[in-house]
């Protein structure tokens, strides 16, 4: 088959197929599992990793370089995205982002109109919600002369 599929991101139509467990869209340059749930209006792209029994549902968005797996939610129209990553028991939900190089793991979940961004990691059973950012840059590394 030759399905195409524009994913709004300004790169217009681009390969794509319908995922066999839950029909949602997913990009040929995607790496998923069989085993992963993409639900019907739930989209993956870029070059976003979807594996183990990760769920990805709602209107929710995977894409860039972002990784989601192990037993990982995202959903309603929460995105992750960039270098980000979600994996072990966590959630993302609601207006939530994660993005940068940031990680979310656990039990942990971010929800509301949260964002985890730069190089924050959220992790455990913390909780990001409301209108609540968690970012981190790491400071300079030091020079000697």
């Amino acid at each position: 088959m030759n399905n195409k599929f524009d994913f709004q991101d300004g790169n217009g139509p681009v390969p794509a197929h319908q995922h066999t467990n839950g029909g949602g869209w997913v990009a040929d340059t995607v790496v998923i599992d069989n085993t992963a749930y993409v639900g019907p209006n739930a989209k993956v792209f870029g070059n976003a990793w979807v594996c183990g029994n990760a769920r990805v549902y709602g209107n929710a968005r995977v894409y860039g370089y972002a990784w989601v797996y192990g037993k990982a939610q995202v959903y309603d129209n929460a995105q992750v995205y960039d270098n980000a990553r979600v994996y072990d028991n966590a959630w993302v939900y609601g207006d939530a982002w994660v993005s940068d190089n940031a990680w979310v793991s656990g039990n942990a979940q971010v929800f509301d109109n949260a964002r985890v961004c730069g190089d924050a990691w959220v992790y455990g059973n913390a909780q990001v919600s409301g209108d609540n950012h968690v970012y981190y840059t790491p400071p300079p590394k030091a020079t000697t002369l």
